[in-house]
């Protein structure tokens, strides 16, 4: 695993601002569970909180439902073909962990484990909104702890540092997009 680092509360939103895929985790008692979500985003900075879409029929709703908490881990170009594992099988018909090699470790303030390997984690307990949750699968998280891959993330910025530690964006079909190149406009020339 590498060295994670922690990312002010304040800061939180800089992980999803760029709209990666993430890895949800989700736990309660002895069972937990991981699923890809491609609709995740920040909501609000103060105090911090996410958005993420979690389908009615999955194992992982029924865990945050029942725990009221998640995580939601970035997980790197490396991660990609677990990813799509994570995100095409179901928790309820296999251990997702053991099935796609994913390895974890306890996150600090949430019973959800967060995934070694990944760019940044968030531990986030969820904001309860029953109508967005029953209508729309939408469930807002309040942002507990956050942390970053310092190699990766760190002053508050991206900076990857090769193709295999890049976030990733879920398209379709299996197919991804690895985060480019990041540029900056505001910088006099």
């Amino acid at each position: 695993m590498s060295s994670i680092e922690p990312v002010e509360l304040s800061r939180a939103y800089l992980l999803l601002n760029h709209g990666p895929t993430v890895l949800v985790t989700s736990a309660h008692g002895d069972a937990r569970n991981v699923m890809a979500a491609a609709w995740a985003m920040p909501l609000d900075f103060s105090p911090p909180k996410m958005l993420v879409v979690v389908d009615k029929n999955t194992y992982t709703r029924g865990l945050i439902e029942a725990s009221g908490e998640f995580a939601l881990c970035i997980p790197s170009r490396a991660q990609a073909r677990a990813t799509l594992l994570v995100g095409t099988n179901s928790g309820r018909d296999e251990d997702k962990f053991q099935a796609s090699g994913l390895t974890t470790f306890p996150a600090s303030k949430i019973g959800a484990p967060l995934i070694s390997g990944c760019l940044g984690w968030l531990e986030c307990r969820v904001v309860p909104e029953p109508h967005n949750q029953q209508a729309y699968d939408l469930f807002i998280g309040e942002v507990v702890a956050a942390w970053a891959a310092p190699e990766a993330f760190s002053g508050n910025r991206w900076h990857f540092p090769d193709d295999e530690r890049r976030s990733v964006h879920y398209v379709a079909g299996g197919s991804f997009f690895a985060t480019g190149e990041a540029f900056n406009v505001s910088d006099p020339e």
